[in-house]
């Protein structure tokens, strides 16, 4: 570029003046496509800048404009050039430029212009870039042919006039396109090719006009038959939007003739009772019977049907299909990524590593896509190694209005609600709801770009709501002049009628037909959707048969031949040839291989990888660890992942215990704790036969992903009958590092348990986390495990165990006192859980307390009763039992235990008063800030704890 300095037309404007840039970069893109296609004189001129890379070529682009930028700034000089550019620059038409321009202004701006709105209630201003005057054309040019470029209409020229129709036909109309911030020119190009060469939208022939017609009908009819049988009843309906029934339907079509098996469909509220009926299948007298009040819970508490899944088979062009819509809250937004993770662990189950065979559908609503932060996180995680899937399929319902907001200047800072989504480069297609047929190509041109790319595309679907945020609620309220409008608005299907009435696709007296139809087959609880299977195959999901209807138990076998574990330690240590790591991470391998071959007491992280090791190989289950650092592990103490210092390569042993190489995997995740969370919970529930993990980096962290624990994790069981075996490991312990990096805010999970829904648990030895994980794949339940893991523990000279220990033992819900305290001397009796315990116990040997005795509970939830009331009963001249926590008193486990206790202490023969507690004084904060205070507030708990003073601590 440095060689060119100046470009002057015969008409005297210089060439690569600014407002000519986007021309000269349009030519370079369309050299890259086909060089024969432009001059040849430009095709000297470019081939020296001619790169396969698109980032190169961003740069190029940015030259271009630089150089114009000069030129422009150097009007007055004339600087002589050689080669061809110099020719081509000569001969250049100010007038074609001009043209060049307008067309491309349309690719980029005709979004602006398009009729999108059903309501007209925000006309559309005037686009300036999109009149002939911007780019020094006028009206006396609109009958000039000019050659068409890179306009993909199948012809070499034509008049301005024509090119200016085709333009606002294609990116004008009903369907408005925004995919100019796509950063590949690749795919920039075939949107183009796919609009232009189809003028925007497809001639349907009769046939599928009538399939539109037919499933649109049934879209309004389900509405109107419940609004006048259940009046007044919260339903969420669909009128105003019903258009999103042929899109949906349309793509589960579509997508099965590319060979897709599986897709899987998270969507809110609005519209999903029409879905469940007219797509999925499920039978429209079910759906009365639920109204009607006549189908309750088997078991649990149930919820309500707006809230509810569904799974059903379908015919496709492609043969049978299974379709799932995901079970989701009110927390609008939060199912994305759950069911991100649900359609990841499908993928791999089929092996589906380019996302073909199973599809991401996921239906928002505007207010929600636009405002909660989830979103912006899910598509952050769409392209990143632990979480694609291939390309998620998004629809907008965007009824213009969120619960009462409409106000744009309310309801967002962008000028769309879908803006968020050009963070990911994502094509977005506005559509009009009220033109049914642009809303199926819309959906067509959606389903071929991710099965051509493998990326999120986003339909807009502008629409609106006939009704209130409810049934129950009176719009006009809050917005009298949109319903005003609304009122008299014919529905989506009338206007669609008068359409095909009046092209002699059909008449009157058989669109009322269709109507008749469909409310006989609704009065009869009929099944409506035609494509239905009845008798699915079996091959099409997973029997989660044998892993339903167990108590939660506690005394598991997950022993395993110690002379395996030693082969496992063996294999864990041995490196690719030529593989030398960092020398520190050696260190930790000798020294691991040392504790898995029984050499050495094991640490955590020693007994953690064999636990995964005989989960991968001795029993088949898969493992996956996903969370921020969780390679290394936020304190070093895994170290799954292994690095070549020589070439950053990476290798991770326990991906090679088993001949299935895929049966472990590990993930560093983005930094997130919501969206990472849910995922992994949509992973857990799908695959049965997996270990599926999440770490945070500290515990408190957990608090982001705090609607995830308590819309899913806690509740999900008894209120969908949906069980998953996530673990949660969740740093937990006070050391002195401030408010935010102590405590994983374990009262809050025990405050959620009930009904056996999930497992707490504080180990506090190797191998009870060994035993815990293994305990977690190999018993046939599936129940959350939220593991309160300690820190200091990990490395802690007391905090061993022997390679016998992981052989033989088993996990236990209560370790009882370890040194050889005489029972009969005992008169106070510790509770404890966690890393306090160490404290506790160091204190008691140094100073020779032998009336004192310490039990651990190492499982909060279910609380071990039992086990509990044996070892109080151990020690007959009990005088005092304790709960020492380091958490302040009106946190951690003390509030959820003190009731517990009256059933378990009183009962029993003992001298002892009720037990008391001791722990920090009640706080807002989980820990002091203060290095200084935090020792004090330590040493007055342990003293607390052991019954003594401060000043009878050991020094």
């Amino acid at each position: 570029m440095n060689s060119i300095t100046k470009q002057v037309t015969d008409s005297g404007h210089t060439e690569l003046a600014a407002d000519n840039a986007l021309y000269i970069e349009s030519l370079y893109e369309q050299f890259l496509i086909d060089p024969t296609s432009v001059d040849t004189d430009w095709q000297d001129y470019f081939k020296q800048y001619q790169s396969p890379n698109d980032a190169h070529h961003n740069a190029i682009k940015d030259q271009f404009l630089l150089l114009a930028r000069n030129q422009t700034a150097n009007k007055g000089s004339v600087a002589s050039t050689d080669g061809a550019a110099s020719n081509a620059t000569h001969r250049a038409d100010p007038k074609q430029m001009g043209v060049q321009q307008l067309i491309s202004a349309y690719r980029r701006r005709g979004h602006r212009y398009a009729q999108l709105d059903p309501l007209g209630l925000h006309p559309r201003p005037e686009v300036e870039d999109l009149t002939l005057a911007y780019h020094n054309l006028a009206e006396s040019d609109l009958d000039t042919i000019y050659p068409t470029s890179d306009l993909n209409i199948g012809k070499s020229e034509a008049s301005l006039r024509e090119i200016i129709e085709i333009m606002e036909r294609v990116y004008c109309r009903y369907i408005g396109v925004e995919y100019m911030h796509v950063t590949s020119s690749t795919e920039k190009r075939w949107m183009e090719k796919y609009l232009e060469s189809n003028l925007g939208h497809i001639e349907f022939d009769k046939e599928k006009r009538l399939a539109i017609l037919e499933i649109l009908t049934a879209a309004e009819g389900l509405e109107k038959y419940l609004a006048r049988k259940y009046t007044g009843v919260k339903r969420f309906g669909l009128e105003g939007g019903e258009s999103f029934i042929p899109a949906v339907n349309e793509i589960i079509q579509r997508a099965g003739s590319y060979g897709t098996k599986e897709m899987v469909i998270g969507m809110a509220h609005r519209g999903r009772l029409n879905l469940l009926v007219n797509v999925l299948g499920k039978n429209p007298a079910d759906l009365f019977d639920e109204f009607d009040g006549k189908v309750q819970p088997e078991k649990g508490s149930g919820d309500v049907k707006y809230h509810n899944g569904y799974s059903s088979n379908v015919m496709t062009p492609g043969g049978e299909a299974h379709l799932a819509l995901a079970f989701n809250p009110s927390h609008l937004e939060i199912v994305a990524p759950v069911l991100e993770g649900s359609v990841r662990a499908r993928q791999v189950r089929r092996n589906d590593t380019d996302g073909n065979l199973v599809l991401p559908i996921v239906v928002h609503g505007d207010a929600a896509f636009a405002g909660q932060g989830v979103v912006q996180e899910t598509f952050q995680m769409s392209q990143t190694r632990a979480y694609t899937t291939g390309g998620t399929l998004h629809i907008v319902i965007n009824n213009q209005v969120g619960f009462t907001t409409s106000r744009q200047e309310d309801a967002r800072s962008t000028e769309y609600c879908t803006d968020v989504a050009k963070m990911v480069h994502a094509p977005i297609l506005h559509v009009n709801g009220d033109d049914p047929e642009s809303v199926v190509f819309a959906s067509q041109l959606a389903l071929d770009y991710r099965h051509e790319f493998g990326k999120d595309i986003i339909i807009d679907l502008f629409c609106y709501r006939r009704n209130g945020h409810n049934e129950a609620d009176e719009p006009s309220a809050t917005q009298p002049l949109m319903y005003a409008v609304i009122k008299k608005l014919a529905t989506t299907r009338t206007i669609y009628v008068q359409k095909l009435v009046a092209a002699g696709v059909i008449s009157d007296a058989e669109a009322t037909k269709y109507e008749d139809e469909y409310r006989e087959s609704l009065d009869r609880g009929e099944y409506v959707v035609n494509a239905l299977v009845l008798e699915p195959s079996e091959e099409l999901f997973v029997d989660w048969t044998p892993y339903l209807g167990h108590e939660l138990q506690d005394d598991w076998d997950t022993s395993v031949d110690i002379e395996k574990l030693k082969a496992y330690g063996r294999k864990m240590a041995e490196m690719p040839e030529g593989y030398t790591l960092q020398r520190q991470v050696q260190k930790v391998v000798e020294q691991r291989l040392a504790m898995q071959t029984g050499t050495e007491p094991l640490n955590w992280g020693a007994a953690e990888t064999l636990a995964y090791a005989s989960l991968v190989d001795n029993d088949d289950i898969m493992v996956r660890i996903t969370g921020e650092d969780v390679g290394r592990g936020t304190f070093s103490h895994r170290h799954s992942e292994l690095y070549n210092v020589t070439d950053g390569s990476m290798y991770v042993p326990l991906a090679h215990m088993s001949e299935k190489q895929a049966r472990f995997a590990t993930y560093n995740s983005l930094l997130s704790e919501e969206a990472v969370l849910a995922f992994e919970y949509g992973y857990a529930t799908t695959v049965p036969n997996a270990v599926v993990i999440w770490e945070a980096q500290f515990g408190d962290f957990v608090n982001g992903a705090q609607v995830v624990i308590d819309q899913f994790i806690a509740s999900g069981e008894t209120k969908w009958q949906r069980v998953c075996g996530l673990t949660m490991l969740l740093p937990h312990g006070f050391e002195g590092q401030g408010p935010e990096h102590s405590s994983a805010r374990l009262e809050r999970f025990l405050q959620l348990c009930a009904e056996d829904n999930m497992q707490v648990i504080t180990p506090t030895t190797p191998a009870q986390i060994y035993h815990a994980l293994r305990r977690q794949g190999v018993r046939p339940i599936r129940k959350p495990l939220i593991v309160m893991s300690p820190k200091s523990l990990l490395r802690h000279k007391l905090a061993t165990s022997e390679l016998e220990e992981l052989a033989n033992g088993k996990f236990e819900t209560v370790l009882s006192e370890i040194d050889n305290q005489d029972a009969s001397k005992v008169t106070r009796l510790v509770l404890c859980g966690g890393k306090v315990y160490y404290d506790l116990l160091e204190q008691r040997r140094a100073l020779g307390l032998d009336h004192v005795a310490i039990v651990r509970i190492e499982q909060l939830y279910p609380l071990p009763e039992a086990r509990m009331v044996a070892e109080i009963e151990k020690y007959s001249n009990l005088e005092e039992i304790v709960w020492t926590q380091e958490e302040p008193l009106n946190q951690g486990a003390w509030n959820y235990l003190a009731p517990n206790m009256f059933r378990i202490v009183v009962p029993h023969p003992t001298k002892a008063e009720l037990m008391r507690p001791v722990a920090r004084p009640a706080s807002a904060a989980p820990a002091t800030g203060s290095a200084k205070l935090h020792v004090q507030q330590q040493q007055a708990l342990i003293a607390g704890g052991l019954g003594i003073t401060v000043d009878q601590l050991a020094k």
